[in-house]
């Protein structure tokens, strides 16, 4: 998955290349003092972020990282043995039992969705100044959540824009707009996606848990949209009422920059598409796994399908642990059980299942592109032209 660290654009005469101290190129080709390039090129003064502050080794290390992953883990299995209805015994029989070409076709299916989602990420990066490829950006996006999958606090995020930084001439801040807005377009995604699937599913009349989901993610939604509207109508002025440095507002001007440069009326169509399907991927993961299953005490349809992995997606949003780990499984097997009267042994079943597929697969497969990948090292990605 690597690209062409030369990119496609034609190299500045040699007068031009004055290499500062990072070896980065900024206006002219001279860099700045950290060798982060800023608008038109010109490098930033306070980008730089230490290789090993965000070093997957050293945050493995901690103590808190540990905890963070080895605690849910203890305290859900404590959880589910104390419970009664749980029949541990049984689950090795039910999982071993699955259908192998469904559970290939959800692990196949869960995977397109990072080209869907590299070729978002491009577009957006697209249109705030730097034409990122297709192929580059899904590479980084899976080494990013091969960090959210291990490190908590939403780590992955952060990381993702950092490697691109290290790859290209980018800056740091502008690049983590474009991130912000991705998981916005994700949030509000997963909200209305989860309440069609939801009254698709409950059109007989909602449940009470239902209901309370369904408020969570109104919730969201309207604390997202009021941050947006916000930072669209008084961010300036709000940061420029405050006593902070000049440095800090330059910083936030580029954010924000990333943010509403890199969508536009011309390209949100194809954004919502784009978001449709890649949580379209997530819905038909689950969909697939629970017919693997083949279990008769489970009537679960695709709009219930949506509605448990959208209703679960919502819980990694929460950065305690990685990739929800904890919160996310009692999630779904709450709402297997309370909502749709799953068994407590079959619903635990699926969620292991499912969970394996994805996280699990994850590190696993995480793990080798992020020891033959250059882009860690910083490399360099290619570019190519942004579409318009």
């Amino acid at each position: 998955m690597t690209g062409d660290p030369r990119g496609s654009a034609a190299a500045p005469e040699p007068a031009d290349q004055e290499v500062g101290r990072n070896g980065e190129l900024g206006r002219n080709g001279e860099a700045g003092r950290n060798g982060e390039a800023g608008r038109n090129g010109e490098a930033g003064n306070n980008e730089e972020v230490a290789p090993d502050q965000l070093s997957l080794g050293r945050r493995l290390r901690q103590p808190r990282t540990i905890v963070s992953m080895v605690l849910p883990i203890v305290l859900l299995a404590l959880f589910v043995r104390a419970l009664p209805g749980f029949e541990l015994e049984k689950l090795p029989e039910l999982i071993t039992r699955a259908n192998p070409l469904l559970l290939l076709a959800a692990f196949g299916v869960f995977y397109l969705g990072f080209p869907l989602r590299g070729w978002r990420w491009a577009s957006l990066v697209n249109r705030s100044g730097f034409p990122l490829k297709v192929r580059d950006a899904t590479e980084i996006i899976f080494l990013s959540w091969l960090v959210n999958c291990l490190v908590p606090a939403k780590l992955g995020d952060i990381y993702r824009a950092w490697l691109l930084k290290i790859n290209s001439p980018v800056s740091l801040s502008r690049t983590f707009g474009t991130v912000f807005i991705e998981r916005v377009l994700d949030l509000f995604a997963i909200v209305t996606l989860g309440l069609l699937s939801g009254f698709w599913s409950f059109r007989t009349g909602l449940p009470t848990e239902a209901q309370l989901v369904f408020a969570v993610g109104v919730v969201f939604v309207l604390l997202l949209a009021a941050g947006l509207l916000t930072m669209r109508n008084f961010g300036r002025r709000l940061i420029m009422a405050l006593p902070i440095p000049a440095k800090v507002r330059e910083l936030y001007d580029r954010f924000e920059e990333g943010v509403f440069l890199s969508v536009g009326l011309r390209a949100l169509p194809r954004l919502v598409i784009l978001t449709g399907l890649i949580w379209g991927t997530e819905a038909m993961r689950l969909f697939l796994v629970v017919q693997a299953l083949g279990l008769p005490d489970v009537q679960l349809g695709i709009s219930g399908a949506f509605f448990v992995a959208l209703a679960a997606s919502l819980m990694t949003a929460i950065p305690i642990t990685p990739a929800g780990v904890g919160f996310v499984e009692g999630v779904v097997v709450f709402i297997l059980t309370q909502i749709y009267g799953v068994p407590n042994t079959e619903a635990l079943a699926i969620t292991l299942v499912d969970r394996a597929s994805s996280v699990l697969s994850i590190i696993a497969l995480g793990s080798i592109v992020y020891a033959v990948s250059p882009k860690r090292r910083g490399d360099g990605v290619g570019a190519e032209a942004a579409p318009a």
